[in-house]
């Protein structure tokens, strides 16, 4: 039984289609968080990346891994309402590439957090094997208003 399906994940975090890559959390305790990005050939990206050998961006990983982070960081005591924006990606890494019919589990590990800012570990698996990881600088504030 996920944690946050797709709907409640979107109550969240103000990603929306067509960049919204979290399908639902796994798990979730005061520092880590894994969840579920199902890649699959409808996506539009698809198209472009790349005809006849359909390929997930490396940067649409680290934006999936990012999504997961985001959804802890917010759902932590004050900063609900909020955003949580990258300050910097460190030690990426592709291990091996990501195709339609993947499930990609998203793992996110807040090693250090100060005031708005933390860093954090965090590595995406297909079938439990390291695809992709990195360490992310975060920062969280005030979201920005829509007119």
């Amino acid at each position: 039984m996920p944690v946050f399906n797709a709907q409640e994940v979107a109550e969240i975090i103000p990603n929306r289609y067509p960049i919204l890559f979290i399908d639902y959390v796994d798990s979730m305790d005061e520092n880590k968080i894994v969840a579920t990005k199902n890649v699959t050939i409808n996506e539009q990206i698809f198209s472009g990346h790349f005809p006849g050998n359909p390929t997930f961006p490396g940067v649409l990983i680290l934006e999936s891994l990012a999504q997961a982070g985001s959804i802890l960081i917010l759902k932590k005591p004050g900063f609900e309402g909020k955003m949580a924006y990258i300050g910097g990606i460190d030690k990426a890494k592709f291990r091996k590439k990501v195709i339609p019919g993947d499930v990609m589990k998203l793992h996110f590990e807040i090693t250090k957090f100060r005031g708005k800012v933390g860093i954090a570990h965090a590595e995406a698996r297909v079938e439990d094997k390291k695809v992709a990881e990195c360490e992310f600088t975060f920062i969280v504030d005030e979201a920005a208003v829509q007119e």
